[in-house]
């Protein structure tokens, strides 16, 4: 079986530092890859990213952690607002 690594990194600061935002993007996670029926090999967060060893091709890991960054930046956005959660800080920053 096809393994993949994805990791998701804040814009700016470390947000899972903070118990919530960690707990909650760690059970989007879990529940987006029970949903999809994607096993996972492997999870670790840092106080500023979340990577995961997911068992399937590339192409479907991209997907994963493109749905994955969509749903936790709308729930981080809604909750915090304070601009996405995931990306790449723009220049300057």
């Amino acid at each position: 079986m096809e393994r993949s690594t994805v990791r998701l990194t804040a814009v700016h600061g470390t947000p899972l530092d903070e118990p919530v935002v960690r707990s909650s993007v760690v059970a989007a996670a879990k529940a987006l890859a029970e949903r999809s029926g994607v096993p996972v090999y492997h999870l670790q967060t840092t106080e500023a990213m979340i990577e995961l060893q997911l068992g399937v091709g590339r192409l479907e890991a991209v997907g994963f952690a493109a749905e994955l960054k969509a749903i936790t930046n709308t729930w981080y956005q809604e909750r915090y607002r304070d601009g996405p959660l995931w990306g790449t800080p723009p220049p300057g920053l």
